[in-house]
């Protein structure tokens, strides 16, 4: 049942079912449960999660809200806690010990919460795997052939990656922010961009980020 991420010690775990639930939580007497939504933010507080995970010893339940609905109400009923996506939930015995939510999963409000009650690991080396990377690898390489225009490339990366609902490490999350920053800043629309070539050569930046994701 139990997932790794490139180290055996990390369990991340995927909750598609209310019998999931259950047995993650009788499995496990200290874990976490992390609701992901489909929009933005959801890649941005599994980030600051994954941070904390490299270095204590947690297993984390995920659900993925839009796909395992049930599983997601489950845990809301279990604990009474209203449901948000992304939403982080700590467990001790089967009991919800700490929530929180949206952009409120941060540094600031994780750290002294898993200093508190979250054990260190031995190795912290380790790093949980983020959601695949080829739609982004082929964008790129459609731009860097000539098929796509500056303009149309930076609509359609923005658009991907604001859509992007994947849990993702953050060193992904800071790669794939790095041509145009954060697209949740163009509220009104991808109009709100500036000049594609304003941060530097693009096809050079686009070239160079391709060969950082592998």
């Amino acid at each position: 049942m139990t997932q790794t991420a490139q180290n055996e010690q990390q369990v991340l775990v995927p909750l598609t079912t209310p019998e999931d639930v259950d047995s993650f939580l009788r499995e496990y007497p200290l874990a976490a449960v992390f609701k992901a939504g489909t929009c933005h933010k959801t890649m941005q507080g599994f980030g600051v999660v994954e941070t904390f995970l490299q270095r204590h010893d947690l297993p984390v339940g995920f659900i993925r809200v839009v796909d395992w609905r049930p599983a997601s109400n489950h845990v809301a009923q279990l604990t009474g806690i209203t449901h948000h996506s992304p939403q982080f939930i700590l467990f001790r015995d089967g009991q919800a010990q700490f929530e929180v939510n949206n952009w409120d999963i941060t540094p600031e409000t994780l750290g002294p919460v898993f200093s508190a009650h979250v054990p260190e690991r031995a190795d912290s080396q380790g790093e949980v795997a983020g959601g695949g990377l080829e739609p982004y690898r082929r964008l790129m390489t459609a731009y860097i052939n000539g098929e796509l225009s500056d303009w149309a490339f930076q609509d359609q990366y923005v658009a991907m990656f604001r859509n992007d609902g994947s849990l993702r490490s953050q060193r992904e999350f800071d790669l794939l922010s790095r041509l145009f920053g954060d697209p949740d800043a163009y509220h009104g629309g991808l109009h709100q961009l500036g000049a594609p070539q304003e941060r530097g050569d693009l096809k050079a930046r686009v070239q160079q980020l391709l060969t950082e994701l592998g």
